[in-house]
Order: structure tokens, then sequence, then C-alpha cells
């Protein structure tokens, strides 16, 4: 009889796990900015991105940085084609998805990357149609955009499912990414934002600058605003920038990539909110197209 009932709990485990499979995957967007450069924002996102893969998620980083797109060369893999490619040349969006370690998967920004804002009706129509396809195949979707907080940045931000701010202890970085907040918060829509405070010298300094600009935002701008993790600055990373390889896979065991894998389990943890997706995303920021200065 114990058997019976053991063999019909493992049946049963099996079932629920094939119901799982079946299930559409939910896309959920992330749109990583920073108030300035050097902070350290694009290398957060591309060991962001490793570490949930490393959770079993399925993810493509997508770079949208419309000045300065490094993920490839963060990752040392030249791109073939990007975003522009796929424009000019009516490829399909699977065309230009390069693969990177460990099966990451990744859009490259690439130097054109700046004309697409320019593109007349008819192509920006098709683009997001190719971009509408990626619904469902992968778990997360992170977009890294530009230092500061541009027009495009701004349209990223605020049609992201989650946004998470990254910046460091010294004033300027502070304030900096106070003045990203600020902007926007003043928007009608009011994204879900997180801080990663990076490059601290202890976990205490990560925890005052946390602090500090959780204080002036609710004083001042009347929000609450979460940090999601700190991360120490550490030598190994620049090393493993200079070798073009993600601190994560270079020094698995070093202080960052022991606090970024921390991070990332710390975010799966958090409660479920604002999964639009990427068609949620698309329709979003085509519509701020028209509200913020563009």
């Amino acid at each position: 009889m114990k058997d019976q009932a053991e063999q019909l709990r493992k049946q049963l485990l099996q079932l629920q796990q094939q119901s799982k499979e079946l299930e559409p995957r939910k896309t959920k967007v992330i749109t990583v900015c920073s108030g300035k450069g050097g902070v350290g924002k694009s290398n957060f996102s591309l060991n962001f991105a490793l570490a949930l893969l490393r959770q079993q998620k399925k993810v493509l980083i997508f770079d949208v940085d419309l000045g300065l797109a490094n993920i490839d060369v963060l990752l040392g893999i030249p791109p073939r084609r990007n975003m522009l490619h796929m424009i000019e040349q009516d490829l399909p969006i699977t065309d230009i998805i390069e693969e990177g370690p460990e099966g990451l998967k990744f859009i490259a920004g690439g130097s054109g990357f700046n004309h697409l804002i320019h593109l007349e009706q008819q192509k920006i129509d098709r683009l997001f149609e190719e971009l509408s396809h990626l619904h469902g195949q992968v778990d997360y979707i992170i977009l890294d955009t530009g230092a500061g907080l541009s027009n495009e940045s701004l349209r990223f931000i605020l049609a992201a499912d989650d946004v998470i701010v990254v910046t460091t202890p010294e004033p300027t970085a502070i304030t900096d990414a106070y003045a990203v907040l600020k902007m926007v918060y003043t928007q009608q829509q009011k994204p879900n934002i997180r801080l990663v405070i990076n490059r601290c010298s202890s976990h205490k300094e990560g925890r005052e600058t946390g602090q500090k600009l959780k204080l002036v935002t609710r004083r001042f701008l009347n929000q609450e605003i979460g940090v999601l993790g700190y991360i120490p600055d550490d030598p190994n990373v620049m090393k493993a920038v200079k070798k073009q390889k993600p601190f994560l896979i270079q020094f698995p065991s070093t202080d960052a990539s022991v606090a970024l894998s921390n991070l990332a389990r710390a975010y799966l943890d958090l409660p479920i909110e604002n999964q639009g997706g990427i068609k949620s995303f698309l329709t979003k920021f085509l519509k701020s197209r028209s509200k913020i200065g563009g």
C-alpha cells in the first residue's frame, strides 16, 4: 500500500510538471538604466542576465544604447547583424539574435541603431511586428539602455514591466540617479523601479547609499523605492572586462559574482507584478512616442 501511494505521488508530480511545461511562457521586460556613465550598468545587465539563466530562466539581452552599444564588446563576440540589418534587409528577428556563453541570447545595438528612431511609419510597424514574435519565447528580455536620461531611454523605462536603476556610492552618481527617478516619477505612468548599488566598498556603504536615495525619493517625490541589492567593488570585475568575459564566468567565486547571484535569486523571489510582456511593452512604447518630446 505504501509503495502504491509513493507511485501515485510520483505520477502526480510528473503530471504537474508536464502541465507547467505546456503553459504559455510569460515574458517579462526589464529595463536597466543609470543616471550617468561609468557606474557599471552594461556589465551589470550582462551578468544579471547570466545569473537568471543559471536559475533555469530563458533570457534575451537587448542592447538598446543608442550611442555606445557595448554588450557585444563585453562578450568579445562581434555581432553578424543588428536591428538596422533586420529593417534594411527585411530579415526575421531570429536572424539577428546572437548566442553568447551558456546559451545566452543577445541582440546587438550597433552604430546604426540611432537611425531607428527616424524610421518611417511602415518600417516602424514592421520592426514592432518582428519584436512581438519574441513574446512567449523567453522568460525575460533585459533592455540595456544608454547612460543618462534621453527621451528614448525614458520610453524604454516607462514601457517596461520592471526597471532597475544602477548607481554607485559616489555623490555624482547618487545625484544623477535621483534625477532619473525624479524625471520618471513626474510622468503619468509609474513603473516598478528598484535600485542596485554597485561598486560598494562595504555592505554598510551600499546600505547607506540606498537609504539616502530612498529617503529623498520619499520626501521630495512621495514615492517608495526598493533596493534590490548591493555589489561590492571587486578588482576581478575589471580583469574580466579586459578579457572580454563576464565576471560571473571568469571569476565565479569572486565577491561580485556571489553578490550578483544572490541578487538574481532575490529578484526571482519578488512578488510578480506588472507582467504585461513584450506586447504590452510595445503598445506602451508606441504611445509614449507621441507624449515624450517625440
